[in-house]
């Protein structure tokens, strides 16, 4: 994979999920099902490139850690991260979970929950104009998810181990 699209692939592993909804909060909410539903909401929005989603799934202090393209520190470094290596040029790239290989764990203080873990590994494909989809690369991730004021945020992602989409 090159930089840039490993670059490209970390940042959009960040942020791809469909515009954010209002989670459930309820008494009877399930934690692990509402946020699985917005990592799910978030990849959709990578997928698609829908950038005017992407600020509503971070913290004001989200922290994006990428092997190969360094820190973004910051809601409006990633948000332009994103928006200008994710969707600027004529390429996208498309992000797929690798079956089996993703992980959710509930956060707590107490009986309190306050966060939420989502880690695996994931496949990323290139759409370059007028040519066929190809896949590029596969790398693994962690992305923390916290709970605040009653919405669940991205606050840390990492993404690693960069490599060609090889079985491992």
């Amino acid at each position: 994979m090159t930089i840039a699209l490993g670059i490209l692939a970390a940042v959009a592993s960040l942020a791809a999920q469909a515009a954010p909804a209002k989670p459930a909060q309820g008494a009877g909410a399930d934690p692990a099902a509402v946020v699985q539903a917005r990592d799910d909401a978030f990849w959709r929005a990578y997928n698609a490139c829908d950038t005017a989603a992407f600020r509503g799934f971070f913290t004001a202090d989200v922290e994006f850690y990428h092997d190969r393209g360094g820190p973004t520190i910051g809601l409006d470094a990633l948000d332009g991260a994103l928006a200008k290596n994710l969707c600027g040029g004529g390429n996208r790239l498309r992000r797929e979970p690798v079956e089996g290989t993703v992980r959710l764990s509930i956060l707590r203080s107490g009986d309190t929950v306050y966060g939420a873990i989502v880690a695996g590994e994931h496949l990323f494909y290139v759409r370059e104009p007028g040519r066929a989809e190809f896949l590029d690369g596969r790398a693994r991730f962690v992305t923390l998810w916290l709970l605040k004021d009653g919405a669940w945020k991205m606050a840390r992602l990492l993404s690693y181990d960069h490599g060609p989409a090889t079985p491992r």
